[in-house]
């Protein structure tokens, strides 16, 4: 599963795009978690989830601070989440999460960026089914029984550890997040992750051939140009 969450981390980081488009992608989430669960992150975990996470994307502080400003003062657009799933160049599995204040104009939008890369857009759950939604923690270490042995002394469901090049890998279900992440930082105080985030990790991968290479590249790119994208998931291995 580790080499999954790579193919994952590569993808994303080549298709976040401009500073911009990751500010503008994390003001829009903080906003909507916020509004919906309350503007304190002490009692809304999620929200500290996400503004932990921004900080680490190095977003500025005042880009934070106004999403949840604007939260608070109780105005402003009504996002919702919408989810489309389907088939990418190459035959690859794709699931393009978004936050939209105009569902028509955001299907039109992402259904373009199948359309003009020979891709299909499928029905709910036509690939989700294929994918498993992770919780997802990578930090330095090599004690694959001694981080085995703090999950389930606290009773965390734990999918998978993984030991790489210096690098632990634990793998939860998604509700388990913040389990897992207070029974780490309880029993190891010094511990700084490189990656704390809930992602879906693909059962199977498709390995993208030179020749259908550069539309995926143009498909990758096209749905990152849409506003409402927020998060893209494939099980696509590209050539090195």
């Amino acid at each position: 599963m580790g080499r999954a969450f790579e193919v994952r981390k590569a993808a994303m980081a080549k298709t976040a795009g401009a500073k911009t488009k990751v500010y503008s992608k994390y003001g829009k989430e903080i906003y909507v978690c916020a509004k919906n669960g309350g503007t304190d992150p002490d009692a809304n975990l999620a929200l500290r989830r996400l503004m932990d996470k921004a900080k680490k994307d190095q977003v500025p502080g005042h880009v934070i601070d106004k999403a949840i400003d604007k939260a608070a003062g109780g105005a402003g657009e009504d996002f919702v989440p919408a989810r489309y799933e389907g088939f990418g160049p190459g035959n690859c599995m794709v699931i393009v999460d978004c936050l939209t204040d105009n569902n028509n104009r955001t299907i039109t939008d992402v259904r373009n960026c199948f359309t003009k890369t020979g891709a299909k857009i499928g029905a709910p759950g036509a690939v989700s089914h294929m994918f498993d939604h992770q919780a997802i923690f990578q930090f330095e270490g090599d004690d694959e029984d001694g981080i085995l042995e703090i999950l389930m002394e606290a009773d965390v469901d734990v999918t998978d550890v993984e030991v790489e090049d210096g690098k632990t890998t634990v793998y939860a279900p998604h509700t388990e997040f913040y389990a897992v992440k207070t029974a780490l930082t309880d029993a190891m105080e010094d511990i700084k992750f490189d990656a704390e985030e809930i992602s879906f990790i693909p059962q199977t991968h498709v390995d993208i051939s030179e020749d259908d290479m550069p539309m995926f590249e143009k498909f990758m790119d096209m749905l990152n140009d849409c506003d409402d994208v927020q998060d893209v998931y494939h099980n696509a291995v590209v050539p090195n």
